[in-house]
């Protein structure tokens, strides 16, 4: 039997090849890089009858779960100012774009990219590491794939208000950096910018939003004011920062982690710290032994938590990983990366209700979650529920165009058609 027709493009045929563990091999943002011209329009409802037996001889694409582990900070995210200066420092920052995306769509190279940041918000007092972190979580990493397109350097979707509304398109990368600072200052200070305002929304804010202009002084408060309904938005941008500043696996890290203990064992901070350097060397044992002896001096701790979780995870105790993943939004309802990660954890184990309950939460949470909603649909294809997967995937397609999971999916189930 045929699985595939000779309309499907090779793309497709390339995704339906992978084997059942590819979807952790291979990142989304290298399989951009096959992408095809445009996105091609799939009907609305499920266009024809499903061959089952060919359908259960396929493998479907998923985004990984997240397994960068985290710093802690003893600041509450709500309390973490717009204004301020850099915690992670350029390299930290282009290293972490790099990993998530190490190809990214820009007109400019990722050093000067970030160098943008680092300048136009250092000059006029704006946390240059989280306000990039804000643009990396507003454009997927510059992977893209909204409204927003790569060539209009909108790196904080400045007029885009859905609908297909792309917004506004800056001159140079530089230029959009400094519009997307400015407008974070139109929501933080009564003053204008020390640089020449081109914000074309600045304004707006000024003349038309009393209640925010100059009063919004913290990134959580940016939360449906800046993003709506946007719950936790500036929670997800600190959780980015968080992960940006964690330490590499390098020997020069790793010598820096061994004094830090040596000068303070019992510090919670140096326990993470070299627990993380072990993670990135895939020491899974040793960093475990941190990670605990760190929840042991800080059993609140949401990041320490997640750590524990996602070295439990690559230590292959999926179990132990449940149920810590079950204590942290127990403790934090709104960890978004715990949702999707525990979501998995189901899905594998084939509790594909838990697994929709998880994404829907994490959709309640964050509404733009793309790959939150491609996995209720390969629960629904798991259920035999095909007509609903489909729809599953339309709508996660509309999030994000640009996601070549989602794609792949949708190609799979039409090559799967009688």
């Amino acid at each position: 039997m045929h699985l595939v027709r000779p309309f499907i493009p090779l793309l497709a045929l390339s995704c339906m090849l992978l084997p059942s563990c590819a979807f952790g091999s291979e990142s989304t943002a290298t399989v951009s890089q096959r992408t095809i011209a445009g996105r091609p329009a799939f009907s609305e409802k499920l266009p024809g009858e499903i061959d089952k037996k060919a359908i259960q001889r396929v493998h479907f694409r998923v985004e990984k779960s997240f397994d960068i582990p985290m710093m802690k900070s003893d600041a509450t995210p709500e309390s973490i100012t717009i204004l301020g200066t850099t915690e992670a420092t350029p390299e930290q920052m282009a290293a972490f774009i790099i990993k998530r995306n190490p190809t990214p769509k820009l007109n400019c190279s990722i050093d000067e990219i970030v160098h943008y940041y680092y300048q136009e918000a250092s000059t006029e007092g704006v946390r240059p590491d989280v306000a990039l972190c804000q643009a990396l979580k507003e454009t997927g990493f510059f992977a893209y794939g909204g409204d927003v397109s790569p060539k209009q350097n909108n790196f904080c979707g400045l007029g885009a208000t859905g609908n297909h509304e792309p917004g506004y398109s800056f001159a140079t990368p530089q230029l959009g950096v400094r519009a997307h600072i400015q407008h974070l200052l139109a929501y933080t200070k009564y003053h204008p910018p020390v640089q020449e305002l081109i914000d074309p929304r600045y304004q707006h804010v000024v003349k038309n939003r009393p209640d925010l202009h100059g009063k919004v002084l913290t990134w959580c408060k940016l939360n449906g004011a800046w993003a709506v309904p946007g719950k936790n938005y500036g929670q997800e941008i600190l959780l980015l920062w968080r992960e940006a500043q964690s330490p590499d696996g390098s020997d020069t890290s790793l010598q820096a982690a061994q004094k830090k203990i040596q000068q303070a064992p019992d510090d919670t901070t140096n326990l993470i710290y070299r627990g993380i350097v072990y993670y990135n060397r895939n020491d899974f044992a040793n960093a475990w032994t941190d990670f605990h002896a760190a929840h042991r001096l800080s059993p609140n701790s949401g990041e320490i938590l997640f750590n524990l979780a996602i070295t439990a995870e690559k230590r292959g105790k999926k179990k132990e990983a449940r149920k810590l993943y079950d204590a942290l939004l127990e403790k934090q309802p709104e960890f978004n990366q715990a949702y999707y990660n525990r979501a998995l954890l189901r899905y594998t184990a084939k509790d594909y209700d838990g697994a929709i309950s998880d994404s829907e939460q994490l959709l309640a949470i964050e509404n733009r979650s793309a790959d939150a909603q491609n996995l209720i649909a390969l629960c629904h294809i798991a259920q035999r529920k095909y007509a609903e997967a489909w729809k599953d995937l339309a709508v996660a397609g509309k999030i994000n165009s640009a996601n070549m999971n989602i794609l792949a999916n949708q190609f799979i189930i039409q090559a799967c058609l009688k």
